[in-house]
């Protein structure tokens, strides 16, 4: 009869314990379903970017606006030549959902002109940054790389006369800037290239404000040298968490002759107004 009575009270005891644990106090305490230390508060969850996916980017460019960059596809008798010229060629991509470009190459009588498109999304892989603060940092990467000048300033004691250093033959070279003799293909010959300090304000490279999120446009002109000078100009823009990038090259066949760098830029700059349109921004 003792042994029954000290299981008895065993079991007794165990149960007051368990009790005790699961049990809410009466001043309001935890019970079991309650984790220490939890507030029962969730951390916030970045927002993801605007874009999922990309756009194929061999069909993004249209014809005419392929016509417009490569004049030399115009030129092409053969239509299955021309047609593959209009098709270009895609950039190896293991990812097309994060990365996607084409390539074109078409050569006229006056020059030989390239056409790249890339687009790249950006995802964040932090929890708390969005895909669109991923992708302002690598743009603003992309774009302190591109080392654009600062931007030219002009007031109004400056913007009707010469700067106090210009000389008059500054002056004069600004005039045969701008009055320049072109080619069918716009590239003009270097005798009437930009003066030595550089073409105007509005054509150097400098920020887009009307393009995506932020925009920049780079234009760089090759060294004189054996061959003809190549320029190529670059227009990058941000739209949400897609970063787009033209790179537009002409080469003249002749040398001497430099590629017209407004013709160049204006260009560009309505292929990035096209690529925007399509994707929204």
């Amino acid at each position: 009869m003792q042994r029954k009575a000290y299981v008895s009270g065993v079991a007794a005891l165990l149960a007051a314990l368990l009790a005790g644990c699961t049990g809410s106090s009466a001043d309001g305490g935890s019970t079991d379903d309650s984790n220490p230390g939890d507030s029962g508060t969730t951390q916030a969850t970045a927002e993801p970017g605007r874009y999922r996916t990309l756009p194929e980017a061999c069909g993004a460019v249209s014809q005419d606006t392929l016509d417009l960059l490569l004049p030399g596809i115009r030129e092409m008798a053969d239509e299955a030549q021309q047609e593959k010229a209009y098709e270009g060629s895609a950039t190896l991509t293991y990812d097309t959902d994060r990365k996607v470009g084409c390539r074109w190459k078409v050569e006229s009588s006056d020059a030989t002109d390239h056409l790249f498109v890339n687009f790249d999304r950006v995802v964040s892989y932090d929890n708390a940054v969005s895909d669109d603060s991923e992708a302002e940092q690598v743009f603003a990467t992309k774009q302190a790389a591109a080392n654009l000048p600062a931007p030219a300033t002009s007031g109004p004691d400056t913007e009707e006369s010469p700067s106090p250093s210009a000389t008059p033959s500054d002056s004069a070279s600004a005039s045969v800037s701008a009055s320049a003799s072109t080619s069918p293909s716009g590239s003009s010959s270097e005798s009437g290239s930009a003066s030595p300090s550089g073409p105007p304000a509005d054509l150097q490279p400098r920020t887009l404000d009307d393009l995506g999120d932020e925009a920049f446009l780079n234009d760089v002109l090759g060294s004189a040298g054996s061959t003809a000078r190549q320029r190529t100009v670059t227009v990058a823009f941000r739209t949400s968490n897609v970063i787009v990038t033209i790179q537009y090259e002409e080469q003249p066949t002749t040398i001497g002759v430099v590629p017209d760098s407004k013709e160049m830029q204006d260009r560009a700059r309505k292929l990035a107004a096209e690529l925007a349109g399509s994707l929204g921004g």
